[in-house]
C-alpha cells in the first residue's frame, strides 16, 4: 500500500531530527527514499510553508514531495488527496498523529497509522546490503600472499597475461 505522509508531523518523531533544522525536510526524505527503497512502497509527503518561488511538487525517487504554500496547510493538502482519489483511497495508508488528518483518513475509508509507530517503523529498517564491485573491496591476507606469490614468480615481476606469449 502507498503512504501519504504529514512530513512536519513525522519529523519530531525521529531521533535527530528538529523542526528547527533548515533541512529538515530533505532529512527526512532520505529516511522515507530509503523505506521506500528497501519495503517498495510508494510515498507522497506534505510539508507545510514552502518558502516562496519553491517548486511545489518534486519528485525523489520514489518519493514524491508536495510542499504547501502559506495560506493552505499539509493537512488540507492530505485531505484534498484522500477525496480526489475517491475510493482509491481505501488502498493508501496515512501517517500522521494529528486526529484531524486521521479522521480525514477514515472518513476517506484509508488505513492511517501514527507519525510515533511510523517512526520506529523507520527505525527499525534492516541494513541496506550494498553490493560493491570487486575492485572496492580490500583484500583478505590470503587473496595478497597469492598475489604476492604470482609476482615473484614471474621475471620482471609482472603477470603473465591469458592469451599473451
Amino acid at each position: 500500500m502507498p503512504y501519504l505522509i504529514d512530513g512536519h508531523n513525522l519529523i519530531p518523531k525521529i531521533p535527530g531530527l528538529s523542526l528547527k533544522d533548515i533541512d529538515d525536510e530533505l532529512k527526512l526524505i532520505d529516511w522515507l527514499q530509503r523505506f521506500s527503497r528497501l519495503r517498495r512502497k510508494q510515498v507522497e509527503v506534505f510539508f507545510d510553508l514552502a518558502p516562496p518561488g519553491f517548486q511545489v511538487q518534486r519528485k525523489f525517487g520514489q518519493v514524491k514531495a508536495h510542499f504547501i504554500r502559506q495560506g493552505a496547510t499539509a493537512d488540507q493538502a492530505i485531505q484534498s488527496r484522500l477525496i480526489q482519489m475517491g475510493k482509491a483511497a481505501k488502498n493508501y495508508i496515512v501517517v500522521s498523529s494529528d486526529r484531524q488528518v486521521q479522521a480525514s483518513a477514515s472518513a476517506a475509508q484509508a488505513s492511517f497509522i501514527s507519525s510515533e509507530s511510523f517512526a520506529t517503523e523507520l527505525l527499525n529498517l534492516p541494513e541496506e546490503k550494498t553490493n560493491q564491485p570487486a575492485q572496492d573491496r580490500f583484500l583478505s591476507a590470503e587473496e595478497i600472499a597469492d598475489w604476492e606469490e604470482l609476482f615473484r614468480k614471474r621475471p620482471g615481476n609482472a603477470p603473465k597475461l591469458p592469451g599473451k606469449k
